[in-house]
Formats: structure tokens, sequence, C-alpha cells
């Protein structure tokens, strides 16, 4: 238990130390916005480019792996879809239920806790992880919102092409495709550009979780309970839960067995919280209220279910 408390509390410590500093006036929430850049835009694509470079294409991709993680999150979307909509939830509400239960947090909050329970892997995890997120589990709930609101002209072909055209232009996005590239081609990173490039990504996880805290405290509280409560079970229950079945049931695909190591991080990859933009993702569709209620009690209830699921699986 020890080990295990170990593991998390450096990730909720640093988590409440940003909440604390910014509810106690020494950063502003805009500096959040600022470090949260840092990290979106330079050291998590170094980390990215570097895990991915360094590596041969085979050890990059684990087909099972990817597989589990996008059944998962699929499965996870099915459900909840379907329970919200028995309960006659609108389709805006609908989507932000979908997004926040199956689109899992892995750059700012899976990255760091892999980082401490598989250090060798994390990189590559980090890797597979954002592969799945930016191409199947975030475009279809964008896809979802979009269906939420009036077309205006545009069809559901071209909302889409939009949305890979803004997912291939994202830093993290690129920073991994330029590292495919070069461990494909094999070339040799230069000493000097791969020490930058490790000490920049050295910097990534103690930045990007201050910034989750800080995020948290600027956040309004206010919304509905049940929904928010139900997206918080998706996240934090069902879509390990589900992963866990895909892992058992990857076998019956073809593929190979995930090792007892994979097997592990892609569990707790689905079960840590939703996706650090969530709340301003439902901004933009009224619902921010809803959506920070649920991303803080997601990342508060995490610190219970991620210790009970680590006691579990390792």
């Amino acid at each position: 238990m020890a080990d295990i408390f170990a593991i998390t509390f450096p990730i909720f410590a640093l988590v409440a130390l940003g909440y604390g500093c910014v509810r106690a006036r020494v950063f502003k929430p805009s500096d959040m916005r600022v470090l949260g850049q840092y990290v979106l835009m330079i050291a998590l694509p170094a980390l990215l480019f570097n895990a991915v470079a360094t590596r041969k294409i085979a050890e990059v991709i684990v087909p099972s792996y990817i597989a589990v993680f996008a059944l998962g999150g699929l499965a996870t979307i099915a459900i909840v879809y379907i329970l919200v909509t028995l309960q006659g939830t609108g389709p805006a509400r609908r989507a932000i239920a979908v997004m926040g239960s199956a689109c899992p947090n892995s750059a700012y909050i899976g990255f760091p806790m892999m980082l401490l329970v598989f250090p060798d892997l994390a990189g590559l995890i980090l890797a597979m992880n954002l592969v799945v997120e930016n191409f199947v589990l975030v475009p279809i709930s964008f896809a979802l919102l979009e269906l939420s609101r009036p077309r205006q002209g545009m069809s559901l072909w071209s909302s889409g092409w939009q949305t890979l055209q803004s997912v291939l232009r994202r830093p993290l996005v690129i920073g991994l495709l330029a590292g495919m590239v070069v461990s494909v081609l094999g070339v040799s990173i230069p000493p000097a550009l791969s020490r930058v490039l490790e000490m920049t990504a050295a910097s990534t996880s103690a930045i990007a979780l201050f910034v989750i805290g800080g995020t948290l405290a600027g956040l309004p509280i206010v919304g509905n309970r049940l929904l928010a409560g139900q997206i918080v079970f998706g996240k934090l229950i069902l879509h390990p839960a589900m992963t866990a079945l895909c892992v058992l049931a990857v076998p019956l695909l073809g593929l190979p067995a995930l090792s007892s190591d994979l097997a592990t991080a892609v569990v707790i990859s689905a079960a840590v919280p939703m996706i650090g933009i969530y709340t301003i993702i439902a901004q933009d569709y009224g619902h921010e209220g809803l959506a920070s209620l649920a991303l803080l009690a997601a990342t508060v209830g995490a610190f219970l279910t991620l210790n009970g699921l680590l006691i579990l699986l390792t």
C-alpha cells in the first residue's frame, strides 16, 4: 500500500499545489493558460518526438494495445450515449457526457502516472494513447457535438474533414508523426539535439500537473449534479472496466495478448480523468458548468479509484 501511495501522492500533491497557488493568488488563472501552452506547444511534442524517433517503429506501434484502447473507448461511448439518451438528455449535453466519459487526459495526468509506474514505457504508452484519442475518440465526440447544433449549411463530411485538419495541425500530433518518420528512415538524432529534447521533455510532468490544479481553481462549479455524477462514473469506472474486458477479449480478434505491463498500462490509461480542455469545449456549447463540476469531481475521485486500481493490478 505504501508503494502505491508513493506513486499517486506526488501526482495529486502537484495538482493540489497548483490549486492552492491559484486560490492563494500566488498565480493568476491566466498564468495557467501560459504554462499550459508551454506544455502543449513545446514540452509534450518534444517528448513524443524523442520517445518515438529513438526507437524502431515496431516498438512504437503495438497493434493489440491500440486495438484495446480504441475498443474500450468506443464501448464506453456507445454505452454512455444509449444511457443518457434513454434519460431524455438533450443532444449537446449528451455529447458532453460522451466526451467526458471516454476521452482521458493522457497528456497531463496519464503520462506522469506512467512515468512513475512504467518509466521505460511511458513515452511509448503516451504516443499510442494519443493516436487513439486524436484520431478516434476525440473526433467522434466532436462529431456528436457538431450534430447537436444547427448545421449552418455545412455537411457532416465537411465537418469531419475540418476536424481531421485540426487534428493534424496540433503540435502533439506533429511531434508524434515527425518522430515516426525519423524512426522509419532510421535517422540518428545528434547527441546535442537529443539532450535538448530530453531536457525539454523532463519539464513536462510537473508543469502539466501544476496546470491541472491551477485550472481547477478557476472553474465555475455549477450544473446538473446527477449528470455530472454519471459522467464521473463513466470516466473512472465504466471506461477502465470496458478496457479491461477488451484486454481479455483481444485474442478473439486474432491479435497477440498484451504483456502484463501493457495490460496494466492500458487499463490505468482509461481510468484517468477526462481531457484538460473539456470545460473549454463545453463552454462553446453553453455547458461549462456541467463540465467543470464533472472535471473537478473526477480529479478528486481519481485519487481513490486510481489507488484502488493500482492495488488490484500491481
